[in-house]
């Protein structure tokens, strides 16, 4: 991958925490190296699933400077900005510049639902921060903010906006944004269970969940669909919906780690306000988890 390239698969690696929820940074760097040595494109730290929300201005780059320690410069390392203001996001890409972070995934600011100027200025603001590429990451249904064709437009004589990380859930505005802008920018699927329709469709990556605990099932389903051995890459798919679901609705962060706890033996810890899993939540995802690994496919079957 390219410095501006953001084909592949891209996990959005969860943020490893001790009993006493403080940040695990050896156990961050190991998960680096799983996810690289598994075959994955690159590593996005501090996102959504690596609860940005909860995470301080400090520890987020702790977390970037742990990750990169371990890519040792195999793959690139990507930071989420996901902050409440604009000049708190400008001055988290300078810094993940100066510390050698390759690109950024920039959400609109939080909290505050801006007005289609308002985002556009953001963005513009966190662009002019710092020399790194940017994935503009939509994602009306969790923020709020709907970042259409049109404003798209309107950015797209910053060339730091390459790619478009595509949350919105209606794979309909795959094809709006390639009839509007072309190949102006490189699209990314960022929801887990609308991949596969989404590569079909033209997206060029995927920014993933579940790659946490299966990342050569998600590599293998990747490369196959951009082989165009989609019957192939369908089979992958149907079994992994399941657990790619997990991906979905308001507790999705402790449904990805308890999975990832499932199959790996990582912390399943997350930082309050978000608490465990407990009663039918926890016994699902187990159950579903479990059946998942019986079933497992072997990826040799498909030259992996």
């Amino acid at each position: 991958m390219q410095k501006s390239d953001f084909r592949g698969v891209l996990p959005a690696i969860t943020t490893k925490m001790t009993p006493d929820q403080e940040i695990d940074l050896d156990g961050v760097r190991a998960d680096v190296t799983f996810q690289i040595d598994a075959g994955v494109d690159g590593i996005i730290v501090c996102g959504s699933l690596g609860e940005a929300s909860s995470l301080t201005r400090h520890e987020k780059l702790a977390v970037a400077g742990a990750a990169l320690e371990a890519a040792a410069g195999r793959k690139p390392v990507l930071l989420t900005i996901a902050e409440d203001s604009t000049r708190a996001g400008a001055s988290l890409a300078a810094e993940g510049e100066a510390m050698g972070i390759a690109g950024l995934m920039v959400l609109p600011a939080m909290r505050y639902l801006a007005d289609d100027r308002e985002v556009v200025a953001h963005y513009r603001a966190i662009a002019a921060a710092s020399k790194l590429p940017i994935i503009i990451y939509n994602n009306p249904i969790a923020y709020g903010i709907n970042i259409t064709a049109e404003m798209l437009k309107e950015m797209a004589d910053e060339p730091k906006f390459v790619a478009i990380k595509e949350s919105t859930g209606d794979t309909r505005r795959i094809n709006e944004t390639i009839a509007a802008l072309g190949d102006r920018y490189q699209l990314l699927t960022g929801v887990d269970d609308l991949a596969l329709e989404s590569l079909i469709l033209g997206c060029h990556g995927w920014i993933a969940g579940l790659v946490v605990a299966f990342p050569r099932e998600t590599v293998a389903i990747y490369k196959l669909a951009m082989a165009g051995r989609i019957a192939e890459a369908l089979e992958i798919y149907r079994w992994f919906l399941p657990l790619l679901h997990m991906d979905i609705g308001p507790k999705f962060v402790q449904n990805i780690k308890l999975v990832e706890h499932i199959v790996r033996g990582t912390s399943p810890v997350t930082r309050a306000p978000r608490l465990a899993l407990v009663g039918a939540e926890a016994a699902h995802v187990r159950a579903v988890t479990e059946t998942g690994l019986k079933n497992r496919p072997d990826l040799a079957k498909y030259g992996f």
